[in-house]
């Protein structure tokens, strides 16, 4: 089974539209892999979900709901190893999930995240489509083989 970290953006872009691709693309990552996150990440996601703008979408309720099902449906990651590469520190807890997770994949839309595809042989998928427009979860490890990072140790993000 693959290992994912899905960003913040990348879980909520999920939420508010059933059967939408970033939808489907999560649906399919859960089913067929594992889905990892730190404390971190989870409470980012509690602090987005909490946000008024949601209200429009989907309820608050339904936001905690989806919130808790999260984290029961994770394995949750205890981050040992820091890592300081982006520009954002919040780019960084997505990397740091995934390398002490041992994440084969990071889903994002983040330019931040984008450009260090792949980080530590961990491959970085440039869109939620991208899970979605395979067939299985074994091609797209074919697809997105893992490799030696292209950046040094500590070079940051621009």
């Amino acid at each position: 089974m693959s290992r994912y970290v899905f960003d913040t953006n990348a879980i909520v872009s999920a939420l508010p539209f059933n059967d939408s691709v970033p939808d489907t693309a999560f649906s399919k990552a859960l089913t067929e892999g594992t889905i990892l996150a730190s404390i971190s990440l989870v409470e980012e996601l509690r602090d987005v979900l909490a946000r008024p703008r949601f209200d429009a979408y989907v309820s608050y309720p339904e936001r905690i709901a989806f919130l808790q099902a999260f984290v029961a449906e994770t394995e949750l990651v205890t981050v040992n190893e820091a890592i300081q590469v982006c520009r954002d520190p919040k780019d960084d807890r997505v990397l740091e999930a995934a390398v002490n997770g041992q994440a084969e994949f990071i889903v994002t839309g983040d330019s931040d995240l984008l450009v260090h595809n792949p980080f530590r042989g961990i491959a970085i998928l440039p869109q939620l489509s991208s899970l979605i427009s395979l067939p299985s979860l074994e091609q797209i490890s074919r697809a997105f083989p893992q490799s030696t990072t292209p950046f040094e140790e500590g070079q940051q993000c621009t």
